[in-house]
């Protein structure tokens, strides 16, 4: 198919049928895309998240990340104290510490195939065009994807299809239900494509007058010849008629048919794993709080690896030892130790 699956880790940012301004589209949108999902978009590393409760953001599973990085939503830092990955596909929650002053609600409608969207990301510019011999002089089939700038900027396109990842691409793992979109020629300045670097980037639609969150960047088609040599490379294509696809060593031309064949982006659908998602949202809290300890009054903690924590009687317990120590709760949040007592062969900490 021709999907860049050696790019999912990377995918980068929004390239524009209608510009190759880089400075295109790197403001919120206005008008009738007021409020369409700019505002709920946050750094992720050199990716973005979207905060979809007051403690939690979804994310692309393959960008990476790790507990105690972390988010930056409106300038403000939130420190990552859990995760969580989808069974089923690429989506991945993280809990932060803190409470996001806004969030993105879910999409929840009856079918996305045929509606308008939103897309963001960050990363590549649009680069050279890609052109074929034609009847009349060289063809514009799409462009390179350009330079690397890590600028977040909005594009539009709508959704075509929902296909089954796991049938398309059966060594990524699960994959689940994607939403497809095309990059189509001569649909406005605004029509959009993905490139490496956008993964994990939000996806969203209108729904009952509001714009909700439907999908993650996952992956793009896009790799490309235009003969049966080499190792081809990257592109926005809006049409595949007359390329080659399949990677090298095993390119395969594509018919250049009357119509345009313009290649495809994928995210994760949001509305097949709402279930998953929701089940992670009312779950129970994750254990926030460590014991952290040091002989020295000076300082110099370290987490205690000795400590139980019993957080149903709001505690920790750890051996007695012989050397004078001090303790403090590192956790998320505001809380005291109350109570430090000497119980046979054990000290108790409790706090509040």
């Amino acid at each position: 198919m021709g999907m860049a699956v050696a790019a999912p880790t990377t995918l980068r940012a929004i390239i524009f049928y209608g510009t190759g301004d880089p400075a295109h589209n790197t403001t919120p949108p206005t008008g009738g895309l007021t409020n369409s999902g700019w505002q709920y978009q946050g750094q992720w590393g050199g990716f973005l998240g979207t905060p979809i409760s007051p403690r939690h953001f979804l994310a692309a599973s393959h960008v990476g990340g790790a507990v105690g990085d972390a988010f930056i939503f409106r300038g403000v830092p939130y420190v990552t104290t859990a995760m969580y990955d989808d069974p089923a596909s690429d989506l991945r929650i993280w809990r932060v510490c803190g409470v996001f002053p806004d969030y993105a609600p879910l999409f929840d409608g009856v079918s996305e195939i045929g509606q308008p969207c939103v897309i963001f990301g960050r990363g590549t510019q649009r680069g050279s065009a890609v052109t074929m011999p034609g009847l009349f002089g060289p063809v514009t089939k799409g462009w390179t994807w350009g330079s690397y700038d890590g600028v977040e900027r909005w594009g539009t396109n709508v959704i075509s299809a929902v296909l089954n990842g796991d049938a398309i691409e059966p060594l990524l793992g699960p994959v689940g239900d994607l939403l497809q979109a095309t990059f189509d020629a001569g649909a406005g300045a605004d029509e959009a494509h993905l490139s490496t670097g956008d993964s994990s980037g939000g996806l969203f639609i209108r729904n009952g007058g509001v714009w909700k969150l439907a999908g993650i960047n996952f992956a793009v088609e896009a790799l490309f010849n235009t003969n049966a040599v080499g190792p081809g490379f990257f592109g926005a294509i809006t049409d595949k008629g007359g390329l080659y696809s399949g990677g090298e060593g095993n390119w395969g031309q594509v018919p250049d048919l009357p119509n345009d064949v313009p290649a495809a982006l994928y995210a994760t659908r949001i509305q097949s794993n709402l279930a998953w998602i929701r089940s992670v949202l009312n779950g129970p809290a994750p254990v926030e709080l460590r014991l952290q300890s040091t002989t020295a009054v000076a300082g110099g903690y370290q987490v205690d690896t000795n400590a139980v924590h019993d957080a149903g009687a709001r505690k920790f317990t750890v051996p007695l030892e012989g050397a004078r120590r001090f303790f403090r709760i590192e956790g998320c949040g505001s809380t005291r130790i109350t109570n430090i007592v000497v119980w046979g062969t054990n000290v108790v900490i409790r706090y509040e």
